[in-house]
Formats: structure tokens, C-alpha cells, sequence
């Protein structure tokens, strides 16, 4: 049961991890466009994410996929950018309810292109053969999950409180908040390594 906890917690901090906030971005831009009623819809693109992570690594694992770091360094923010992009542009608009499908697809992308970027690390605290790392993937992916749920109920919460009690509109909250993850992501893309070939 101790080993449960260790690998659980390894997943809770690789979210919860300050100093990795691109994560924390995405799951801000993915979910700045629902509201509490909307928590199944948010459940379910959660749960994508860790599924496209949980695959990307387990496919590093057994060594199926390799894939440059600079790249991996350069995608995860350009998802980001695509998901705070795609509220820009929906912002307002009843088209939520369709709109799984694409961002569906950029979350299960950005898990795949997440899961890429942190196997190298993964693979160096995960010991063992290939068949005795799924069950600690499994915890880590638990410590995952349960920390994005997390990430999004806080930022429900600041939601709800700008929109009740400053009488921000959900457009404008989206419009804000997805600015400002832009703005935030824009130097990210710029200063990547991938530009110095």
C-alpha cells in the first residue's frame, strides 16, 4: 500500500508543480468556458488527458515511441495556445455543446505530447521490467487525474466568484482568462529551442 502512495503522490506533483505550470495553463484555458453544471463534460475531457498520458507513456516504456524533447517542448504550449485560441473564438456562443470533438481531440493530443515530454523522467524513478511498471503507471495516472480534478474545481470556484460577485459576463471571464493564458504562453512558444537549429 506504501508503494500505492509514492507513485500516487509522484502523480499529484507532477500537476501540482508550480514550477511545471504549462499543465496547470492547459487545464485554465480547457476549462475557463464551463461552469459547475458542466463538471461530467470537463470530467470526461479530464479524463481524455490522462488516458492520451498514460498511453504516451506506457508506449515510451516499452520503447514504441521516442520523440525529441525540443519538439515535445515546442508542442505542449502550441496545444495550449489551440485551446485558449478556440475560446477566443467561442466565447459567447452556444456552440459548447458540440465542441467536444475538437477539444477532445487537442486534450488527448496534449496528454500524448505531455506523457512524451515526462517519460524520459519517469522512466528514471520506475525500476524493474516492462510488465512491473504498468501497475505504478496506474497509481501515477491516479495521482494525475485526481489532481487535475483538482486544478479545474478550484478554478470553477474563481469562476463562480467572478462571475456573482464582480458581475463579470462567462463571456468576458472567457475572453480575460483566455487572453491571459495567451499572453502567457506566446513567450513560451517564442523562446523554445526548437528555433535554434
Amino acid at each position: 500500500m506504501s508503494e500505492f502512495w509514492i507513485y500516487f503522490e509522484k502523480g499529484l506533483r507532477h500537476i501540482l508543480n508550480p514550477f511545471a505550470y504549462d499543465h496547470i495553463l492547459f487545464l485554465i484555458a480547457l476549462s475557463i468556458p464551463y461552469a459547475f453544471k458542466d463538471w461530467k463534460r470537463l470530467l470526461l475531457l479530464i479524463t481524455i488527458f490522462t488516458v492520451g498520458h498514460t498511453l504516451a507513456l506506457m508506449l515510451s516504456l516499452f520503447g514504441v515511441v521516442i520523440i525529441k524533447v525540443n519538439m515535445v517542448e515546442f508542442l505542449i504550449p502550441i496545444t495550449i495556445l489551440v485551446v485558449a485560441f478556440f475560446n477566443l473564438f467561442t466565447a459567447g456562443k452556444s456552440s459548447k455543446q458540440e465542441s467536444i470533438s475538437v477539444i477532445g481531440f487537442v486534450t488527448l493530443f496534449f496528454g500524448i505530447i505531455h506523457g512524451l515530454g515526462f517519460s524520459s523522467y519517469f522512466k528514471t524513478i520506475i525500476g524493474g521490467s516492462s510488465q512491473s511498471k504498468l501497475l505504478p503507471l496506474s497509481e501515477f495516472s491516479l495521482g494525475i487525474e485526481v489532481s487535475q480534478i483538482v486544478v479545474v474545481f478550484i478554478v470553477l470556484i474563481l469562476s463562480y466568484i467572478v462571475q456573482t460577485f464582480f458581475r463579470f459576463s462567462k463571456r468576458d471571464w472567457t475572453l480575460v482568462m483566455s487572453s491571459f493564458v495567451i499572453g502567457v504562453v506566446l513567450p513560451m512558444i517564442i523562446q523554445s529551442e526548437i528555433w535554434n537549429r
